[in-house]
């Protein structure tokens, strides 16, 4: 099982739903279904915006960040956990393991930076819709994704060397379905205090400062919505919000939440703790196409279109 001259194992070994293998193939069509309306819906949105010329506008090259992010995550893991629970294969490899670990985090990283942008976006065009095209141009704009992208990538770029430094020893069994930093770095016998300080200083820096700047914005948002004197012009700024308030709930509410509903459940079932956690990864690549499609009368009208001219 492992290398003896370098003290590194050949694979890990994932946990699916212990307990409850038997009825696995009860669990196939939610797996398949739950990554189907994910890879499906964000491809969708992707299309329609590239093909659409009225969509390249902020708001909506902003989406598609969102949505290539998410289908990176729902890609990232779509491997080892519909193995699983298909074909009841649980052992990933090293070097396979490291990859799946940097491509998650990443894909996460720049997800929670995209929604930033996106409440930054939201607080120009309404506090100052006059200037808003120009500042929010399209060069702006793509600068802004690559600098994303760059940060999550660079963030993240430490970690599997990091880990591939340290001895393992005798334990290789992961308490997911995929391989998470916070999973991996309980195994080693060496010193992991340079992962966890770089991993705490990565999630304080990104999810927590963002979610923090989120706030702000729309704190801000709100005090712009008060002081305009028309009723309906107060309902009009805020419901150009209301998608991206569901997309931010969805992505930090099941992460906060996380630890007081362990803390509360522990004396539940493995499975029970398993499924929760796994929440934050598949709920949010699930519901911001459905609530994008619903609430944003040009994605919906994009993906009418679409529809139709490949049907005839």
């Amino acid at each position: 099982m492992f290398n003896s001259s370098q003290f590194t194992p050949k694979y890990f070994l994932l946990t699916g739903l212990p307990g409850l293998e038997p009825h696995y193939p009860w669990f196939i069509f939610p797996f398949c279904s739950t990554y189907l309306v994910a890879l499906m819906g964000n491809s969708l949105i992707l299309t329609v915006i590239k093909r659409s010329i009225s969509l390249h506008q902020p708001m909506y090259l902003f989406l598609a960040m969102l949505a290539f992010a998410e289908l990176g995550v729902s890609a990232s893991t779509l491997p080892t956990v519909l193995g699983i629970f298909l074909f009841i294969v649980n052992k990933i490899c090293f070097e396979a393991c490291l990859l799946q670990m940097f491509s998650i985090h990443s894909f996460s990283i720049m997800e929670s930076g995209v929604l930033l942008a996106m409440s930054v976006d939201h607080f120009v065009a309404i506090y100052n819709p006059l200037r808003y095209t120009a500042i929010m141009t399209l060069p702006r704009i793509a600068g802004t994704g690559a600098a994303l992208g760059l940060k999550s990538v660079m963030l993240m770029f430490p970690m599997p060397f990091l880990l591939k430094r340290l001895p393992f020893c005798g334990h290789n069994t992961l308490s997911h379905s995929y391989c998470l930093h916070s999973d991996l770095i309980q195994l080693p016998c060496g010193d992991t205090r340079p992962n966890s300080i770089l991993g705490l200083c990565i999630v304080t820096s990104t999810f927590g400062l963002d979610f923090l700047l989120i706030v702000v914005s729309y704190v801000l948002i709100l005090y712009t919505v008060l002081g305009i004197t028309s009723g309906e012009g107060q309902w009009k700024a805020l419901n150009t919000c209301v998608s991206h308030i569901c997309a931010v709930l969805g992505y930090y509410v099941p992460m906060i939440s996380g630890s007081p509903v362990h803390h509360f459940l522990k004396h539940a079932a493995p499975a029970v703790h398993l499924l929760l956690a796994s929440v934050y990864l598949l709920v949010p690549p699930v519901l911001n196409p459905i609530i994008y499609s619903v609430k944003t009368k040009q994605i919906r009208q994009g993906l009418i279109q679409l529809f139709l001219q490949r049907k005839y």
